[in-house]
């Protein structure tokens, strides 16, 4: 049974950090591309950041280039994604997600559609 766990959320004032973390059991890493998506009331779901652990390859939305980082712990099976100079449109809720049969993480980002395995999301709150 795969389960993917997010954690980290909280409240941040604006230019704050936060690390969220996603841990990933019932299945192992491999190349699969693993993404955090977002979202926020009233709008659409966003890709944020991906990362196909093998490789190190990894992608950004313009949206939060240059802020977040995006890692990978295959030891520990959980995917982490550093937010710093934190942004009240930066408020939403954030879901891991992975797709053991995506390796791109372009796919990954551009049709979330596809991807198997969603964790619940955890909240994150940026105050101005």
């Amino acid at each position: 049974d795969v389960q993917l766990q997010a954690s980290g959320g909280g409240l941040v004032q604006a230019g704050g950090s936060l690390r969220l973390s996603c841990a990933v059991s019932g299945l192992t890493f491999g190349n699969s591309a693993i993404a955090w998506f977002r979202q926020a009331p009233g709008k659409e779901r966003e890709g944020v950041a991906c990362i196909v652990s093998d490789n190190d390859d990894t992608v950004y939305s313009d949206s939060v280039k240059g802020r977040f980082t995006i890692a990978s712990d295959n030891a520990k099976n959980t995917v982490y994604l550093q937010m710093d100079n934190l942004r009240p449109e930066d408020t939403a809720t954030y879901y891991c997600t992975i797709d053991q049969s995506v390796t791109s993480c372009i796919t990954a980002m551009v049709y979330p559609g596809g991807m198997d395995y969603w964790g619940k999301g955890t909240l994150v709150t940026v105050s101005s």
